[in-house]
């Protein structure tokens, strides 16, 4: 069926279909890695201390951090706190851009169709402002930045090619983009993304299917909070390390009601544990898999 669509799609370098055969990736990590645990919403520098204690105590090596909140709603010295953090601890922080939707004037975002803006920008202002925070971002030596946006995501590219931001900077687009197919991963891809997080309800064949489309890793959700589904598929973890490897697994913010609220000590002890099991279950049915040390070359370190 579709035969003739289908067979374009394929010229265009796109996958058929989703991939229902659930095809192993032998695509990796610089490092030969097939995965690395993820935890988002630490949305304090006192849960990203938290989080990072109780994951050394438990034996766990987180390897990336996500700040949600918005870096303009930090102090210089919260970021600072954060940066410092991740040098100890060699792991990558990813400071999410502050100017948003969700944050702006618009009244467009509180309607019932108009919600789906997500946390794009509006105007050409934002633009320049969301640019302003990430130049701050970079300034306090982090060197991962959380995206929302396709045409900041462009630009950003842009500035880090010409020299206006240092080379090693990196570029996650969120899950609040709303992208879950293959064409919308490739054009991410060739816009400058470093790795690209789908919508957070993604089948296996769905997740094998992005990852025949692109090379950049894939950060998908293992668990979610209410207010995104509330869906925890821990068991899943190792079929989704195994058709989507290289893959970030993104696992901890079950533990709260929401994203982008704060986060407390208590919250980044629990994520750790939910961390925990994950990296049980990934060990547990598919034994093979590798996962990146602390702290190695191509991750986005803080310097």
């Amino acid at each position: 069926m579709f035969d003739k669509t289908r067979e374009f799609m394929k010229k265009l370098g796109l996958p058929e279909g989703d991939l229902y055969s659930l095809p192993t990736s032998d695509k990796r990590f610089p490092d030969g890695a097939h995965y690395r645990l993820e935890v988002p919403t630490i949305n304090s520098s006192e849960a990203f201390k938290a989080l990072m204690e109780e994951a050394e105590r438990l034996g766990v090596t987180i390897n990336r951090v996500d700040e949600t909140y918005g870096c303009f709603r930090h102090t210089l010295e919260e970021l600072k706190e954060y940066v410092a953090i991740a040098k100890y601890y060699r792991v990558e922080l990813n400071l999410s851009v502050g100017p948003r939707a969700t944050y702006d004037t618009s009244a467009t975002r509180l309607s019932q169709q108009g919600v789906r803006i997500g946390y794009r920008l509006r105007g050409m202002e934002q633009i320049v402002r969301a640019i302003e925070d990430v130049k701050r971002i970079a300034e306090v030596g982090c060197r991962g930045v959380l995206v929302y946006d396709e045409g900041l995501l462009w630009v950003l590219n842009e500035m880090r090619k010409a020299g206006e931001l240092p080379s090693n900077m990196h570029f996650k687009v969120s899950a609040h983009c709303g992208h879950g197919n293959p064409a919308s991963f490739k054009l991410l891809e060739n816009l400058g993304a470093n790795s690209i997080n789908p919508v957070r309800d993604m089948t296996l064949p769905m997740v094998a299917a992005l990852r025949a489309a692109v090379n950049v890793p894939l950060d998908v959700h293992t668990d979610n909070p209410p207010g995104s589904g509330g869906f925890i598929r821990v068991y899943e973890a190792p079929e989704l390390v195994r058709v989507g490897a290289p893959i970030h697994l993104k696992t901890g913010n079950s533990v709260i009601s929401g994203h982008g609220e704060l986060t407390t000590a208590q919250n980044g002890r629990d994520m750790a544990r939910q961390a925990a099991i994950v990296k049980e279950m990934v060990e547990r049915y598919y034994p093979e898999a590798v996962q990146s040390k602390a702290g190695t070359p191509d991750m986005a370190i803080p310097e």
